[in-house]
C-alpha cells in the first residue's frame, strides 16, 4: 500500500541521515489523499525529532490526536524525544502527563527523556 511505502521511505531517509528529504515526503503526504495512520505519523514525528524540528513534531502530534488516529508508545516517545532534545521541558512534562491518562505503558526511553528534560529545566525536584 502507499502508506507502507511512504513509511518505509521516511524511515530509510531518517536512518540515512537525510531527515530533510524525509520531511519533504511528510509534506507531500500532508498534501495528498493518503490518510495518515499511526505508523506514518510515528515515522514523521521521529524524523522531526532526529532533525531537531520539535515544533513540527508537536504539530504532527496534534494533527494525529485531532484525526483520532490511535496513539502508541513509539509515537509518544518520538514526540517526547523531540521536545527533550530542544530542552522544551514543560512540553515533555505535559506529554508525560498525557501518557498517564492513556492506557499506554511507559518505556525506558520516555522515562529517560522526562528525566533529561527536567534536568535541563532545572526541575528535577518535581
Amino acid at each position: 500500500s502507499d502508506r507502507i511505502t511512504c513509511s518505509a521511505a521516511i524511515s530509510a531517509c531518517e536512518r540515512g541521515g537525510k531527515w530533510q528529504k524525509a520531511l519533504h515526503f511528510v509534506s507531500i503526504l500532508a498534501q495528498s489523499k493518503v490518510q495518515l495512520d499511526t505508523t506514518l505519523f510515528s515515522a514523521a514525528i521521529s524524523v522531526c525529532a532526529t532533525g531537531g524540528e520539535w515544533e513540527r513534531a508537536l504539530q504532527l502530534f496534534d494533527e494525529m490526536l485531532e484525526s483520532e488516529v490511535e496513539l502508541d508508545t513509539i509515537t509518544l516517545s518520538a514526540v517526547i524525544r523531540a521536545c527533550d532534545t530542544a530542552s522544551e521541558w514543560e512540553k515533555v512534562l505535559q506529554l508525560f502527563s498525557l501518557m498517564a491518562q492513556t492506557k499506554l505503558e511507559y518505556c525506558a526511553t520516555i522515562y529517560k527523556s522526562a528525566i533529561s528534560a527536567c534536568e535541563k529545566g532545572d526541575k528535577w525536584k518535581k
